[in-house]
C-alpha cells in the first residue's frame, strides 16, 4: 500500500488538491501540534553531529560541564555494554570508523511493546590526514549474512540483526559484511532527535518535491518544495518518507540531512544553546568505545574542531550502487558492489571534484603531484627492523613508484631513533613537495619535511626520501579509488516554456530578477503537483524566493531556486569556483556528483540543485546553470 498510488501516498489515484490551478501562492504551513506526533518510526543517525555541535560552542563553556556531559553519553545499557567488547581500539592521529544505529520502539498501537528495530545503519569515517569525513548508509531492506553470537549466520534484511540480537548483531554483522573495523557504537533514541533539531532552532534543508500524506496508513507528513528550515516534527518526517519511493531515496535523504545539519551547526550555531543541546544529546544516545570506556574530553573535542575545521567539500557520501529489488521490496547487493562501495568510504578521493570539473568542461586538469611512475623514491631504514627498507621499496614499487638504491649500497639511516615514518622531498625538483604529501599518505602517520643534512648524501638524487619509522607495520593504506566520470554529451532540451509564464506571474512580486532555465534535462517538465513556489525564504522574513520544481521521466525530481539572500547555509560548503564566459559559478559537489551550480549577480542568487541520487549529469547540471537567463531578456 502506498507505493503503487498516487504521488500523495494514499491508496487510491485522486487529483492533485490544485488540479484547478497549476500554481499556487502560500505561506508555509505550521507544523502539526505535538499531540499529533506518534513515537513510531525511523531517526537518522544525528549522532555523529555530536561532536560538530560541540564546536559551536566556546571551548571555555564546554569545559564548566564537558567532563560531565561526556560522562553520560557513554555506553549505559547491557546491550551497548556487550557490544562495545566487540569493538576496535581506536589510534591517535588515525582513521577512526563509527557505526551509527537510529532504533525505533512503538509504544502505541498493534506494534506496541514489540522489538526494536534499526532503520538508520551508518558507518561515518573520520581521516585526520586527508582531513574528510564519509559516510555510507545501509538500506534497511539491504539482505546480507546476519552475524548473531551463539548463531549460524542467516539470510535477511540488515535491520533484522538489531531486531534478532540488539546492536553486537548490528556491530557483527556490518564488520562480516565490510572488512572494516569499527571504533565507536553510537546509539540514538530516536525520540530525541525532534529535542535537539528544535534545540539547534531546525534545520535548513533543500526539500526536491512536494510530500504530503495523511492517510493514516504511514506517517504523517506536509512539505512544500524548496528551501527552507525544518523543525525538528517535520524533520523527522523528512528522512522516515519513503513510501512512495524507496529506501535508496530515504537513505539518500538521511544523508542529505546529515550533510545540512553540519552546515546549520558551522554557520549559525550559538554559544547560549550548548548547554541545553548537550543535555538533550547526553539523554538520548550512549557510545560504546573500542577498549570500553568512556571517549574522554579531549577525544570529544579533538573530533570537534577535526570537524568544524573540515575543508568545504570534504565530506563524502559513499554510496551503494547497483541494487536489485525483488517484489517484496528486499534489495540485494553484488559482491563487487559492496566492495566498490566500502573502498570508496574508506578512501575518499578528495581530488575528485576537481577533475569531474575538468572532464565536465573538457580542459586538462594540472595534477598537483606527480603521477607515481614519474616519482622516484629511496628507502632508508630508521627503526632497526631488520628487512624494513627493503619491504617498503617493494611495496611502493608495487604501487607504480620509480625505487632508487641508495648510492653506497646501504639502506640504513643515520639513525634507527625514528619513530614515526618520514617523507622527505628535495626542494630543488618540481612538485616535489605535493609528491612527498601524496606518498605520506600511504603510510598513514608520517611526517612531511624538506630534505637536508645527512640524509641527502643517502639519496641517490631521488626526489623523495622514506625513512621508516617503528610506526610502520609493513602496510601501505589504500589508495583512492579513482572516482573521475567519463565525459558526456549534456541531456538537454529546449525548456523556456516550462517555466515562462509561472514566472512572468511572479517577477513583479520579488524585489530580484527572476530567471528562466531555457535548457532543461531532456526529459523533464514542470512539475503537475507544485511546479512552482514563492514564499519568504530567511528566519527573519526579510528575503523572498522563488523555486521551480521539475519531474524527469524516471519521477525524479531537481530544481532551481532563486532569491536575494545571499548567505544561506546551504550556499557556504562551496567545492570549485569557475568563470564561463563571463558568469562565475560555484560548484557543490557530492564526492564525483555535481550537486547544486550556484550563480551570483548583484540583485540575486540563483541556484540549480540535482536529484536527491544525483542522477542528472554534470554536463547536464553545468549545461542548465549556463542556460539561466534573464526573465526580462525572453519574449
Amino acid at each position: 500500500m502506498g507505493r503503487g498510488a498516487a504521488l500523495n501516498g494514499d491508496v487510491r489515484a485522486v487529483l492533485p488538491p490544485i488540479a484547478v490551478s497549476p500554481v499556487t501562492l502560500y505561506r508555509q504551513p505550521p507544523p502539526p501540534r505535538r499531540s499529533r506526533w506518534r513515537l513510531a518510526g525511523s531517526v537518522l543517525g544525528w549522532a555523529l553531529t555530536i561532536v560538530l555541535m560541540l564546536a559551536g560552542g566556546a571551548a571555555g563553556g564546554l569545559y564548566l560541564f564537558g567532563h560531565e556531559a561526556v560522562a553520560e553519553i557513554q555506553a549505559k545499557t547491557p546491550e551497548v555494554k556487550i557490544a562495545q567488547k566487540r569493538l576496535a581500539v581506536p589510534s591517535a592521529g588515525k582513521p577512526a570508523i563509527a557505526l551509527l544505529l537510529g532504533y525505533d520502539r512503538r509504544y502505541t498501537g498493534v506494534d506496541a511493546g514489540q522489538a526494536s528495530r534499526s532503520d538508520t545503519i551508518m558507518l561515518v569515517r573520520a581521516d585526520p590526514q586527508t582531513k574528510a569525513i564519509s559516510m555510507l548508509s545501509f538500506p534497511r531492506d539491504l539482505v546480507v549474512d546476519i552475524r548473531c553470537p551463539r548463531r549460524a549466520p542467516f539470510r535477511n534484511r540488515i535491520n533484522q540483526a538489531f531486531t534478532e540480537c540488539g546492536p553486537i548483531g548490528t556491530v557483527e554483522t556490518v564488520k562480516a559484511a565490510t572488512g572494516l573495523p569499527i571504533n565507536y557504537l553510537i546509539t540514538v533514541n530516536f525520540r530525541g532527535f525532534v529535542k535537539v533539531v528544535d534545540r539547534l532552532g531546525g534545520v535548513w534543508i533543500d526539500v526536491d518535491r512536494r510530500y504530503f500524506n495523511n492517510s493514516g496508513v504511514y506517517s504523517a507528513i506536509n512539505l512544500q518544495p524548496g528551501y527552507q528550515q525544518l523543525n525538528g516534527y517535520q524533520a523527522l518526517a523528512y528522512v522516515r518518507y519513503r513510501h512512495t519511493d524507496s529506501d535508496l531515496y530515504r537513505t539518500a535523504r538521511q544523508q542529505a540531512f546529515v550533510r545540512a545539519f553540519k552546515d546549520q551547526v558551522k554557520s549559525a550555531f550559538k554559544p547560549s544553546k550548548l548547554l541545553g543541546l548537550v543535555k538533550e544529546i547526553t539523554r538520548n544516545v550512549e557510545v560504546g568505545q573500542g577498549g570500553g570506556g568512556s571517549p574522554s574530553l579531549k577525544t570529544v573535542l579533538s573530533y570537534a574542531f577535526f570537524a568544524y575545521g573540515l575543508p568545504p567539500g570534504h565530506f563524502f557520501q559513499a554510496k551503494l550502487d547497483g541494487l536489485e529489488e525483488d517484489t517484496q521490496f528486499n534489495l540485494f547487493a553484488s559482491q563487487d558492489n559492496l566492495r566498490r562501495a566500502v573502498q570508496q568510504f574508506a578512501n575518499p578521493d578528495v581530488e575528485s571534484p576537481e577533475k569531474a570539473t575538468a572532464v565536465a568542461l573538457g580542459v586538462k586538469l594540472k595534477s598537483k603531484a606527480p603521477a607515481p611512475r614519474d616519482t622516484s623514491v629511496t628507502v632508508l631504514n630508521g627503526n632497526g627492523v631488520s628487512g624494513a627498507a627493503a619491504d617498503t621499496s617493494y611495496l611502493l614499487g608495487q604501487r607504480g613508484y620509480f625505487v632508487v638504491t641508495a648510492p653506497n649500497g646501504s639502506a640504513d639511516a643515520p639513525s634507527y631513533d625514528y619513530f614515526d615514518t618520514e617523507v622527505q622531498y628535495d626542494a630543488r625538483q618540481p612538485r616535489a613537495k605535493a609528491a612527498a604529501t601524496k606518498l605520506a599518505n600511504l603510510f598513514g602517520s608520517a611526517k612531511v619535511a624538506k630534505r637536508k643534512g645527512r640524509i641527502e648524501a643517502l639519496t641517490g638524487g631521488a626526489m623523495l626520501t622514506v625513512i621508516v619509522g617503528k610506526t610502520f607495520h609493513g602496510n601501505l593504506a589504500a589508495a583512492p579509488i579513482d572516482q573521475t566520470p567519463k565525459r558526456q554529451a549534456p541531456n538537454i532540451a529546449k525548456g523556456s516554456a516550462a517555466s515562462l509564464q509561472v514566472l512572468r506571474d511572479r517577477a513583479k512580486k520579488v524585489p530580484f530578477p527572476l530567471m528562466v532555465p531555457t535548457v532543461i534535462e531532456r526529459t523533464s517538465w514542470i512539475d503537475r503537483e507544485r511546479p512552482v513556489r514563492m514564499y519568504r525564504i530567511d528566519p527573519d522574513r526579510k528575503h523572498k524566493t522563488v523555486r521551480l520544481v521539475y519531474r524527469t521521466g524516471a519521477s525524479e525530481y531537481w530544481g532551481v531556486q532563486m532569491t536575494d539572500w545571499k548567505d544561506a547555509p546551504i550556499l557556504g560548503e562551496r567545492n570549485v569556483t569557475r568563470r564561463i564566459k563571463g558568469r562565475r559559478y560555484e560548484l557543490h559537489y557530492s564526492g564525483p556528483k555535481l550537486h547544486m551550480v550556484v550563480l551570483r549577480t548583484r540583485k540575486g542568487t540563483y541556484w540549480v540543485v540535482n536529484t536527491v541520487l544525483d542522477s542528472l549529469s554534470n554536463e547536464t547540471m553545468l549545461a542548465i546553470a549556463k542556460g539561466l537567463k534573464p526573465l526580462g531578456s525572453l519574449r
